[in-house]
C-alpha cells in the first residue's frame, strides 16, 4: 500500500483540535511549572501565612482533580469542543483573577477556579482529538499535542524564576492569558464531537459522590490524623459504586474499571506521574542546597531532564496499543533504576545524569498513560476514559505534594529557595527520590507478573479448545 494509504494524514478539523490540545495543555503545564518558583515571593508580597501559602497549589490540584470524571463526561454529553472552549476561557479569565488578586485569600479562590478551568480542558481536549484523528491514528496525533506542550515544562520552572524576580510573580498568569485565547481560538475551528449514544440526563448523585470522595481523600492525605476525612471517602466513594451501579447513564461506567489495559496503563501513569513531580521538584533544589550552586546554573542545567521529559509524549504515540503495558512495565522499572541512582549517587554530574535517564522513562510513561488509555477505550466514551485518568494523575501530583509539603513554596523548580519535607534532612534527594523509585519498581514487578498470568492463561485456554476439538473429532 502507499504511504499515504498506510498513514492518512489528519484532516483540518484534526489538525485544529491538536492545535487546541497542545495551546491548552502548554496552559497548563506553563502555569503549574513557571508559578512553583514564585510561591516565596508571592507569599512575601501578599504577606500570606505558611499554613495558606500551600493552598495556593493545593487548591489548583483539589479543584482539578475532583472534578476531571465530571468535565470528561459532560464532553461527551454535551460536546467535548464545547467543554473544551469552556475550559480554556475559564482558565483565561481566572489567570486574569490572579494576575489581579490583591491578597492571598483571593488569590486561592481564583485558583480554584482556575482547576476548574483546567478540569474540563485536558479531558475534552484528548477526547476531541481522539475522535477526529483517522482510527489507529489518535495516539499519534495526541503525542505531537504532549510533545509541544512539554515546551512549557522545559521553560516553565527557568521562566516562573526569571519573572517572579525581574518583572512580577503576576507575570507568570497574565502570560498564559494569550495561551488559553489561542487555545480557545483553534478549538472554535475543530469538528464538534459527542457520544451519540448517550443518554442527555446528567448523572448527579454519582458527581457530588465522586467530587466529594477525592476532595476528603486529598484533606486526609494532608491530614493523615484527621480519620474523619478518611471514614467520609470511603463513605462517599461507596456511595458512588451505589450510585453508577444503579443510574441508566452512570457518570462512570463501572466496566471501565474491568478493562485490564486501561487500568494499568492509569495506575502506572499516576505513579509515574508522581515521580515525575518528585523529579521536577526535588533536583533543582538539590543542586542549590547540596550542591551550592546559583538559581540560574541550577536551571540551566535541569533543562536536560526537562527536555527529555518533554519528548516522551511523541515517543508514547509511537507505541503500538497491544504493546503499551508491556513498554510502561519497562518505563517503570528504568525509570525506578535511574531514580535510585540520583537518590544514592554522589555529585552533582551523577544526579543531572540519572534525572535525564529517569525523565525520558517517566515521560513516556506518562505520555503512554493518556495516548494508550484512549486506544483500549470506545471513542463513544474517550472523554469518560480520559476524565477518570486525569484525575488519577492529578490526584497523584497532589498526594505527593501534600505528603512531601513540596507546594508550600519550599520546594521549588529552578529559581526557587526552600526545602523540602524530608528532603532537607542531611542526605539530599534521597528520601524525595527513594520512594518514588520504590512505587515504580514495585508497579513494574506487579505489571510483569500480570502480564505472565495473561499469557499464561491464555495458553492455558488455547490448549483446552484444542482438547476439545480433538475430542470432538474422535
Amino acid at each position: 500500500m502507499p504511504p499515504s494509504a498506510q498513514r492518512p494524514r489528519l484532516g483540518r478539523p484534526a489538525r485544529w483540535a491538536q492545535a487546541a490540545l497542545a495551546a491548552g495543555a502548554c496552559c497548563v503545564q506553563l502555569d503549574a511549572f513557571a508559578l512553583n518558583p514564585a510561591l516565596p515571593v508571592v507569599r512575601d508580597e501578599l504577606h500570606g501565612s505558611a499554613a495558606a501559602t500551600p493552598w495556593i497549589v493545593s487548591g489548583y490540584l483539589l479543584a482539578a482533580g475532583s472534578l476531571m470524571p465530571v468535565a470528561g463526561r459532560l464532553g461527551d454529553l454535551h460536546g467535548r469542543r464545547r467543554m473544551l472552549t469552556l475550559g480554556t476561557a475559564l482558565f483565561g479569565v481566572a489567570a486574569v483573577l490572579c494576575a489581579l488578586a490583591p491578597s492571598l485569600p483571593l488569590l486561592v479562590a481564583a485558583r480554584v477556579l482556575q482547576g476548574a478551568g483546567g478540569a474540563l480542558l485536558m479531558p475534552a481536549g484528548l477526547a476531541l482529538l481522539t475522535h477526529a484523528s483517522p482510527p489507529g491514528h489518535g495516539r499519534r496525533a495526541t503525542g505531537r499535542a504532549l510533545g509541544l506542550a512539554g515546551l512549557a515544562t522545559v521553560c516553565g520552572p527557568f521562566i516562573g524564576g526569571v519573572l517572579a524576580r525581574s518583572v512580577s510573580w503576576r507575570a507568570i498568569f497574565w502570560l498564559t492569558v494569550p495561551l488559553a485565547l489561542a487555545a480557545a481560538l483553534c478549538a472554535r475551528r475543530a469538528a464538534e464531537s459527542a457520544d451519540p449514544q448517550a443518554r442527555r440526563r446528567f448523572d448527579t448523585a454519582g458527581a457530588a459522590a465522586a467530587t466529594g470522595a477525592l476532595v476528603c481523600l486529598v484533606r486526609w492525605l494532608e491530614h493523615p490524623a484527621a480519620w474523619g476525612w478518611a471514614m467520609g471517602a470511603a463513605a462517599l466513594g461507596a456511595l458512588f459504586v451505589r450510585a453508577e451501579r444503579r443510574f441508566p447513564a452512570p457518570l462512570v461506567d463501572l466496566a471501565l474499571f474491568r478493562n485490564r489495559p486501561y487500568v494499568a496503563l492509569t495506575a502506572g501513569g499516576a505513579l509515574a506521574n508522581s515521580a515525575t513531580v518528585a523529579l521536577l521538584y526535588v533536583v533543582p533544589w538539590v543542586l542549590q542546597r547540596d550542591q551550592g550552586w546559583s538559581e540560574r546554573d541550577a536551571g540551566v542545567a535541569f533543562l536536560a531532564p526537562a527536555v527529555a521529559l518533554a519528548v516522551g509524549g511523541p515517543a508514547a504515540g509511537r507505541v503500538r496499543p497491544a504493546a503499551a503495558v508491556p513498554v510502561m512495565a519497562g518505563c517503570l522499572a528504568l525509570a525506578a533504576a535511574t531514580l535510585g541512582w540520583a537518590a544514592y549517587g554522589t555529585g552533582a554530574p551523577a544526579l543531572v545524569m540519572a534525572s535525564t535517564a529517569a525523565a525520558v522513562a517517566l515521560g513516556v510513561a506518562g505520555g503512554l498513560a493518556l495516548t494508550g488509555t484512549q486506544a483500549v477505550v470506545r471513542r463513544e466514551r474517550a472523554g469518560e476514559a480520559s476524565g477518570v485518568t486525569k484525575a488519577a494523575l492529578t490526584a497523584t501530583a497532589g498526594i505527593w505534594l501534600a505528603a512531601t509539603g513540596a507546594g508550600t513554596g519550599g520546594a521549588t523548580g529552578a529559581g526557587g529557595t526552600g526545602s523540602v519535607t524530608g528532603a532537607g534532612t542531611g542526605s539530599g534527594a534521597r528520601p524525595a527520590l527513594a520512594l518514588p523509585a520504590a512505587a515504580c519498581l514495585a508497579a513494574a514487578a506487579v505489571l510483569v507478573l500480570t502480564l505472565l498470568v495473561s499469557r499464561v492463561r491464555k495458553r492455558l485456554r488455547r490448549r483446552a479448545g484444542l482438547g476439545r476439538l480433538v475430542h470432538r473429532s474422535d
